[in-house]
């Protein structure tokens, strides 16, 4: 919440200012934060009004950011392979550019995307391509998420591979925890509870989770048995 609350006061502030490419430059921070939230519509509108302010200023870097923004709702909800393809190349046309600003967070999306369709390889593609970038910009703020991501997408490949899947997780946590990144931390959680649960070891599961969120550790679904 107090990120969402951030990022719209940076945008009303931008947008006072009457500062159009301040205003271009909150957007995308706005986006993703609703993007994080799992709010689709909001995510949509603010790729909306980035590709038309974009568009009318000539902002190639932000026009090209509306566009994976845009395309990454599609993708997550329902557009398949097409959206999918448009979400490569709108990433491709945006480091075209030379930006790499960003970019593991874009791959993450499209990482994703590849999850919520059971494209396990393309995946896992896509999360090796954003780690590599990592290391070349030492740009590491996505990087928990990209663990967690990986576990995901391991399991989605092999659901019987959880040793894997289990340390992708533990070592999104372990990245998350040392970020002090709370929210990246809860995801990396939720999905290791989730893999214990389903191991049955539902009191270490219970344990992990209270660590960071205690005052529900004892509803979630993999802890109590009900189905998800």
């Amino acid at each position: 919440m107090a990120a969402l609350e951030s990022s719209h006061a940076g945008l009303a502030l931008a947008r006072e200012l009457s500062h159009p490419y301040s205003v271009a430059n909150a957007l995308p921070l706005l986006g993703a934060v609703h993007q994080l939230r799992g709010d689709a519509e909001a995510t949509r509108e603010l790729a909306e009004s980035l590709l038309a302010l974009s568009s009318e200023h000539g902002f190639a870097q932000w026009l090209a950011t509306g566009r994976i923004l845009d395309a990454s709702v599609q993708a997550e909800h329902g557009r398949g392979e097409a959206a999918i393809a448009r979400l490569r190349q709108n990433i491709g046309e945006y480091r075209a550019l030379g930006n790499e600003l960003y970019v593991t967070y874009f791959l993450s999306l499209l990482a994703a995307a590849h999850l919520t369709h059971g494209e396990a390889d393309e995946g896992l593609g896509a999360i090796g391509e954003a780690l590599r970038t990592a290391d070349v910009t030492a740009s590491r703020l996505w990087d928990a998420e990209l663990y967690r991501l990986k576990g995901e997408l391991l399991l989605t490949r092999d659901p019987v591979d959880e040793f894997a899947a289990e340390a992708a997780f533990r070592q999104a946590i372990d990245i998350a925890r040392r970020q002090d990144a709370r929210s990246w931390e809860l995801r990396a959680v939720t999905s290791l509870g989730r893999l214990l649960g389903r191991q049955g070891k539902r009191e270490e599961a219970r344990r992990t989770l209270a660590e960071i969120y205690p005052e529900n550790a004892g509803h979630h679904p993999w802890i109590t048995g009900a189905p998800d």
